[in-house]
């Protein structure tokens, strides 16, 4: 059974970090290309990051409010994925919730095949 299990959603002050960790148990990580989603109230879900596995390049989002603050990587020993974002803002508010494609690392939500329940982010002022 594939599970992924985010962790690390919290209330977070504007101007902080955050430090997302997504268990991944059920299948290889290394055969899966791992990414990073966030959905905003009243929002579609949106692509943040995704870690190939190598055989596609690696992703992250070009958004403007995005850019450069963030930072994807996985730990192989301990199956987990991680998600760290620095200097938050109120927009950064949601719920980020990992997933896992097999042939696609971007971010077309569709194009991954499983996916985690979600952990809540709220930024405050």
């Amino acid at each position: 059974q594939v599970q992924l299990v985010e962790s690390g959603g919290s209330s977070v002050q504007r101007g902080g970090s955050l430090r997302l960790s997504c268990a991944v148990s059920g299948i290889n990580l290394d055969e899966y290309n791992m990414g990073w989603f966030r959905e905003a109230p009243g929002s579609e879900r949106e692509g943040i990051a995704c870690t190939s596995m190598g055989e596609v390049p690696s992703w992250h989002s070009d958004s403007i409010f995005i850019k450069g603050r963030l930072a994807i990587s996985r730990d192989k020993a301990r199956k987990t994925v991680v998600l760290q974002m620095s200097s938050v803002v109120q927009d950064d508010t949601g719920v980020y919730s990992c997933a896992a494609s097999r042939l696609y690392c971007g971010r077309l939500y569709r194009m991954y095949e499983f996916w985690g329940q979600g952990t809540q982010v709220i930024v405050t002022t």
